[in-house]
C-alpha cells in the first residue's frame, strides 16, 4: 500500500492582517468558538481575545508593563484548572505547536502575531467574576512573550495603572474613590450599601480635617498579584487605618476585620478600626475586640469609639 502524505497548509498571514475566522478554522483546523482553539489538523493553538470586551467584565487580555501579553484561560464557571485548552497553551511548545493570538472572536479577526509562554514565569493566579457578572472565582493568566511583534503600550485600565504606579504602595486622597471592586468587577451593580460606605468615609474625613487632623488612603499591590487593593481611610497622626462598612451586619464585621487584616501588613499603623453608621450589637463589638479591631461610629455631631481616648 502506497501512504499518500497529508500537505499541511502554509501560514502566511502576518499581524496586524485580517480574516473571517470562519475561514482560519476551515484552513488550519480549530474549534470554530469559544477563546482557545487547538488544531488537530495543523500544529498550531489559536488564541481570540477581545480587550474591550474583555475589561467590562475583570478581564485584562492585553500587554502589561513587563513586555508580556497577558491571557485569561477558559472556563466560565468555578475555578479555572489547567486542563483542555489552558493546558494546550502551557504545553504548547512541548507539543511542538505554535501559540497563535487574535483579536476579535467572531467575524472578521485581526492576527496579533506568534507568541510563546514564558518559561521562566508562565502563569499566575487572579479573582474574576464568573460568566453573567456572577461570583468571583480564581482565573489562570497566561504570560505570553511575542515572537514576531514587538510588545506594545499597555491599554487597558490595569496595564496603564500598573505602568504608570510602579510602587506596590501609593498615597491617594479620599477623594479618589476608587476600589478593588472597580478593577476585579468593573461591571457590577454599585449596591446602595457601597454608596453608603462611601458616603460614611468621607464625613468621618471631613471630621478629622475639622480637628486639624489629615487623611489619605492607600493604593496598595502585593508582591505577585496583579489587582490592586484600597484601603478606605487612614490618618498617620492617629496610626488610624480604617474600613468603612454601610451596614451594621455580622458579615459586615467579619469582612471588615479580613480586609484590615489584609491592608495593615503594608500600611505602618497602631490601631485598626472598623467605621460602621451606628453602633453595632454587643457580640459584634466582642468580635472586633477579639481581633484587634476598635469600633467607630456616629454619634451626635461627632462620633464615638469603643477606645474612648482614639479620637479628639
Amino acid at each position: 500500500m502506497i501512504e499518500t502524505a497529508v500537505s499541511v497548509p502554509v501560514w502566511t498571514l502576518q499581524p496586524g492582517d485580517t480574516i473571517e475566522r470562519k475561514e482560519l478554522h476551515g484552513t488550519f483546523g480549530g474549534r470554530t468558538q469559544g477563546g482557545i482553539g487547538p488544531s488537530a489538523k495543523t500544529p498550531n493553538v489559536f488564541v481570540f481575545t477581545d480587550p474591550v470586551a474583555g475589561e467590562k467584565h475583570g478581564y485584562y487580555d492585553d500587554w502589561m508593563p513587563d513586555g508580556r501579553f497577558h491571557y485569561s484561560g477558559e472556563g466560565q464557571y468555578g475555578d479555572q484548572r489547567m486542563v483542555s485548552g489552558n493546558a494546550s497553551i502551557l504545553n504548547h511548545q512541548a507539543e511542538g505547536r505554535t501559540l497563535r493570538v487574535f483579536q476579535g472572536a467572531r467575524g472578521i479577526i485581526t492576527y496579533r502575531g506568534e507568541f510563546a509562554i514564558d518559561q521562566e514565569n508562565p502563569w499566575y493566579e487572579t479573582d474574576a467574576p464568573e460568566s453573567n457578572d456572577g461570583p468571583l472565582r480564581k482565573v489562570i493568566v497566561f504570560r505570553l512573550v511575542p515572537v514576531d511583534t514587538e510588545p506594545k503600550t499597555p491599554a487597558t485600565k490595569l496595564g496603564r495603572l500598573l505602568e504608570s504606579n510602579p510602587s506596590p504602595i501609593d498615597v491617594l486622597p479620599i477623594e479618589r474613590n476608587e476600589t478593588e471592586k472597580a478593577f476585579v468587577n468593573p461591571n457590577g451593580e454599585q449596591y446602595e450599601a457601597e454608596r453608603r460606605e462611601s458616603k460614611l468615609v468621607t464625613t468621618f474625613a471631613g471630621y478629622l480635617t475639622d480637628k486639624g487632623l489629615a487623611s489619605c488612603r492607600h493604593r496598595l499591590l502585593p508582591p505577585g498579584e496583579s489587582r490592586p487593593l484600597f484601603t478606605d481611610l487612614y490618618c498617620k497622626q492617629l496610626g488610624l487605618l480604617v474600613e468603612g462598612k454601610g451596614s451594621v451586619t455580622r458579615e459586615n464585621v467579619r469582612m471588615a476585620i479580613g480586609q484590615l487584616a489584609d491592608y495593615g501588613r503594608f500600611v505602618d499603623h497602631t490601631t485598626r478600626a472598623i467605621l460602621l453608621p451606628s453602633k453595632p450589637r454587643a457580640d459584634l463589638i466582642d468580635l472586633a475586640h477579639s481581633q484587634g479591631c476598635v469600633v467607630i461610629w456616629p454619634e451626635g455631631k461627632g462620633y464615638a469609639a469603643t477606645d474612648t481616648g482614639l479620637l479628639p
